[in-house]
């Protein structure tokens, strides 16, 4: 009976200790918070102070037993001047910092970092920091991610970094920092940035597998840039070596000039002799009579009302332009597709969507193959340049594009035929389906289908300095049943014709273009940029209001940056992934520079690619993620 009572003693008083060691943590992490919010300036942070824990605080999470702060999050809330010593002191549990996009200035203080054993994400971008960084962050050795870019930090880059053995995201990008790139050992490194600094010297073995991007804007050489040779000094050329070359400079020239001479005798003499030969190949054919529904064309005619039976047409035949069927229609590529015009009119057809260039087609064929068809309007380019657009636009072949198959050209009609896609655009994806029915996209959904995007203009782009898509917008982004993006109707927005401009790529359009058959490839990285910005905010482009005004989707979003950086920005269905908040919103930050208002501040579309593949790795792999977590505590 007395041990039994000495036990019970025994826990009654440990209860109480422990119990007595907690309040101080909270009372302590309370008394930090609000220093720090008499210290800085801007908007007031609306707490209220009466309450004895922070724990209900906007921006504040607490432990689940709400004994420690363990994240605060104050991006965007105007904060300004200087963090006062021992701002965060004694939170040892806090794991999340995020002080990003205010107007912090002035150094940080040497104490910052020296109770914070258990941070793990650091964010600090986008303010006015300057000095060095503190020796006392690279004792923290549970950090997974640091973001200090845009501030005005400088001094060389510290060896330090290396303690930071869980490093996954380093950040440092568009600061002061000087010197050389120290060989940083960081084996978990995924994500790495020191652009746009003054750092100097060669690139270490251990980063020169990171994007070029990583290291622009400074005086570095080495992979991925340019190579640091160790050439000599070069020796000053004689008189007489100098006057030998320019002796033979004049000789080439003058021999280059004859050959040129020659050549433009010889083509002029092709011309004139291919204008007296007749035209080779091309012969009259009776276009085949249209058959009803009644007759077994499953559901009538596709393009009966413009195509009389019995008109005569010019028809290329086989041998020339490689034409693949037999009544006009002109095939690319190895399709296996036994199709001739006269299946085309005779197949069912259902309205997918009226477009910038013409009406889109689902037509299903009697053999079951369903292919969709665009019927181009408003189309003035001569049948030569039109066959020769054609056979561009047939070349281009990239994993995420849709592939022109085939074409038809007379005088009335233009047809173009692709394979047909049965989960359609992201237009609709997006805006479609609001009901109780829909089916939410996901973050990796929606970055796998703006890398997929990205990848196809990319290439495009890739193929010739003025190629350009010129009609970049969701509902030309198809998607497969995996959900993987298709870009579509590339190459046509020369073709159409003043009638079909007015309406061309509303709210996408950059702000310098001013003849829509002439769009830049900055341009479309503008149109990319909406895109992003759609895929993020769930928004329609020309359907966003603010302030009961409307404005286009790139100012709203903007607008809203400038007052507050929040949630609100983002689409209700991407709110419940917290673990990629900082991916969605670098995703965010890529959209708003994707639509700058002058064309040299957009990145390439290069430079686009890289920054998604970014984000998607770091979302799969997410080293700060709840499977990271769980992981450990096994």
């Amino acid at each position: 009976m007395m041990q039994s009572s000495i036990r019970h003693l025994l826990l009654l008083t440990a209860a109480a200790f422990l119990l007595r060691s907690a309040a101080p943590d909270i009372t302590s992490d309370r008394a930090a918070l609000v220093a720090l919010r008499s210290a800085v300036g801007g908007r007031v942070l609306l707490w209220n102070l009466s309450n004895p824990t922070p724990c209900a605080w906007s921006g504040v999470n607490c432990s689940p037993d709400n004994s420690s702060v363990v994240e605060l999050h104050f991006p965007g809330m105007g904060l300004s001047g200087e963090l006062p010593p021992k701002t965060f002191s004694n939170m040892t549990n806090l794991q999340t910092l995020s002080l990003r996009y205010n107007a912090l200035s002035g150094p940080l203080p040497p104490d910052l970092f020296t109770s914070l054993t258990s941070l793990r994400n650091l964010y600090l971008q986008h303010n006015l920091f300057t000095g060095q960084v503190p020796e006392t962050l690279f004792s923290l050795t549970s950090l997974v991610r640091v973001n200090l870019a845009e501030n005005n930090f400088s001094g060389p880059i510290s060896p330090g970094f290396s303690n930071l053995t869980r490093l996954g995201t380093l950040y440092l990008q568009s600061n002061r920092f000087s010197g050389p790139i120290p060989d940083l050992n960081l084996p978990s490194l995924v994500q790495f940035d020191v652009s746009n600094n003054n750092l100097t010297g060669p690139i270490p073995n251990g980063l020169s597998r990171k994007p070029k991007s990583s290291f622009l804007g400074n005086s570095l050489c080495g992979d991925p840039l340019n190579s640091c040779g160790n050439a000599k000094p070069k020796k000053k050329l004689s008189g007489g070596a100098i006057a030998g070359i320019i002796i033979g400079s004049v000789i080439a020239f003058f021999v280059i000039l004859l050959l040129v001479f020659c050549l433009c005798r010889v083509l002029a003499r092709k011309r004139s002799r291919s204008k007296d030969e007749p035209v080779a190949n091309v012969k009259e054919v009776e276009t085949p009579p249209q058959k009803s529904a009644e007759s077994g064309g499953g559901g009538g005619g596709l393009f009966a009302a413009a195509i009389g039976g019995g008109a005569k047409e010019k028809e290329v035949v086989e041998g020339d332009l490689n034409v693949g069927g037999k009544k006009g229609l002109v095939f690319f590529g190895k399709t296996g597709w036994n199709i001739e015009l006269e299946d085309l009119l005779r197949a069912s057809a259902e309205v997918l969507g009226k477009g910038t260039f013409g009406t889109a087609y689902k037509a299903v064929l009697e053999t079951g193959l369903a292919v969709a068809v665009k019927r181009l309007r408003d189309v003035t380019m001569a049948e030569k340049d039109f066959r020769k657009k054609m056979e561009e636009i047939g070349s281009m072949d990239h994993h995420n594009l849709v592939p022109l198959r085939a074409y038809y050209y007379n005088g009335d009609e233009k047809l173009l035929v692709y394979e047909y896609l049965p989960m359609g655009s992201l237009s609709a994806l997006l805006h479609g389906n609001k009901g109780a029915s829909r089916t939410p996209l996901n973050w990796e959904t929606r970055a796998a289908i703006a890398l997929g995007a990205a990848k196809g203009i990319s290439y495009l782009h890739s193929q010739g300095s003025t190629i350009s898509h010129g009609n970049i917008k969701s509902s030309n982004i198809l998607l497969t049943k995996s959900y993987e993006a298709r870009v579509s109707d590339f190459g046509l927005a020369q073709l159409a014709g003043p009638a079909a401009t007015p309406n061309r790529v509303a709210g996408y359009r950059a702000p310098e273009v001013t003849d829509p058959h002439r769009v830049s490839q900055k341009a479309d990285v503008y149109s990319f940029g909406v895109l992003l910005l759609e895929l993020l905010t769930g928004k329609a482009p020309t359907h966003t209001l603010v302030n009961e005004e409307g404005v286009d989707l790139p100012r709203w979003v903007q607008s809203v940056v400038r007052e507050e950086w929040t949630a609100e920005v983002f689409d209700l269905e991407l709110l419940r992934y917290q673990n990629v908040e900082e991916d969605m919103v670098q995703l965010l930050q890529l959209a708003v520079d994707c639509t700058a208002q002058y064309p040299d501040k957009r990145p390439s579309m290069d430079e686009v690619v890289v920054k998604i593949e970014e984000l998607c790795r770091s979302s799969s792999q997410d080293p700060s993620g709840d499977a990271v977590d769980v992981l450990e505590e096994l």
